[in-house]
């Protein structure tokens, strides 16, 4: 079903969000003191009753940082650009564009947000100036060459004004079409697929979220925009994590069959390899730990539920399972190292008693020895 050509956004904005990691960790405080530019603590604002440890945990710190505004199409960002730190080592650079017009041309705009390699590039420029400023904050700075994007279509009001129904019924097709950044009509199964992740509080206001994109209508979301926000910045972070156990695992199997076949070898050799694993073990589970940890929404049941419909859209519990997993695989890997080189060292103290017995029931025979 086409969109009326009645329905006309009076208002809106569109994010486009981009998530960098540029390092295990981020001290905001000190990153606080080195940033010049505009810049609050980022708290959730309360847009319905929650109480007071619904909140992120510690805040992270959001930067406005002005920009030349950029031509996407036929729309434009604004002269600011939102940066935000995390302490588990994420940023997020959030570029505003605000969205008029008729409902059908957010479609084009969502084609050109698409891999956007201007908004890229800018992002990126933008991250290592950023590294470069606040490097002493940063442990373990480095930029990873992972990037997730993510676009948020926020519908504040439209003429006609519409309900949660009547967004939902008429144009599902449209709304699919924006989510997939698809020209072509999709299929009634394709279609469904898109739009099955969608969730209202109210009469006046639904979201619908994908694994691309989300598309708001309402007033007041910006709860919801936010988590939105820092559920990209977790897939990111899973993803990333999910890649240094790929090289751990590899580092890790290397030691393992490496030494596994040799005829003797010093038991101290083996200690280098084991605090490498140890350490890389240890990274892993603190950075799975800080990003698991870093939003409590057990105080906002219809946030909450936003969370976990889109985790289930973003698959971050499967990644969730793979890097338990693989954090077991590796805890394993050590254990047989740490017990390869404690045997190593018994067959070591068992030849020196043997020498040693050995030696002693000789030393009587040898001329001029005492006792000879």
């Amino acid at each position: 079903m086409t969109t009326p050509p009645t329905i006309q956004i009076e208002k809106g904005i569109c994010f486009a969000i981009f998530a960098y990691d540029i390092g295990t960790a981020i001290h905001l405080d000190q990153a606080d003191q080195l940033i010049t530019a505009t810049k609050k603590r980022g708290r959730l604002k309360r847009k319905r009753s929650a109480p007071q440890y619904f909140d992120y945990r510690p805040p992270p710190l959001r930067i406005s940082q002005d920009l030349e505004s950029l031509n996407i199409g036929v729309h434009h960002t604004l002269s600011t650009v939102d940066v935000v730190l995390y302490d588990f080592g994420a940023v997020s650079v959030i570029y505003p564009i605000p969205i008029e017009g008729e409902f059908s041309a957010l479609l084009p705009l969502s084609e050109a947000l698409y891999e956007n390699k201007q908004l890229l590039d800018e992002s990126g420029k933008r991250i290592s100036h950023l590294l470069r400023t606040i490097q002493s904050a940063v442990e373990k700075p480095t930029i990873a060459p992972f990037v997730e994007d993510y676009s948020i279509f926020h519908v504040e009001a439209t003429q006609p004004s519409l309900t949660a129904s009547q967004v939902l019924t008429p144009l599902t097709q449209d709304i699919a079409q924006i989510l997939r950044c698809e020209r072509e009509p999709l299929s009634d199964e394709e279609v469904r697929d898109s739009t099955s992740c969608h969730i209202s509080f109210g009469k006046s206001d639904i979201s619908f979220i994908d694994w691309n994109g989300a598309l708001i209508y309402g007033q007041e979301m910006e709860d919801v925009a936010a988590v939105l926000e820092f559920a990209n910045v977790e897939l990111l972070e899973r993803r990333y994590l999910d890649d240094q156990l790929d090289q751990t695992l590899d580092h890790a199997y290397d030691s393992l069959t490496k030494y596994q076949w040799k005829r003797f070898r010093w038991p101290g050799s083996f200690h280098a390899d084991l605090r490498e694993i140890g350490q890389l073990q240890v990274d892993g589970a603190i950075l799975f730990e800080r990003v698991t940890n870093s939003l409590k929404l057990l105080g906002d049941q219809y946030l909450a539920r936003v969370y976990r419909l889109t985790s289930q859209r973003l698959h971050l519990q499967g990644w969730d399972a793979g890097i338990h997993r693989k954090l077991e695989t590796i805890e394993s890997i050590y254990d047989k190292l740490a017990g390869l080189t404690g045997n190593r060292r018994m067959e070591v103290l068992e030849w020196i008693i043997i020498i040693l017995i050995t030696v002693s029931i000789l030393l009587p025979f040898i001329p001029g020895f005492p006792g000879y």
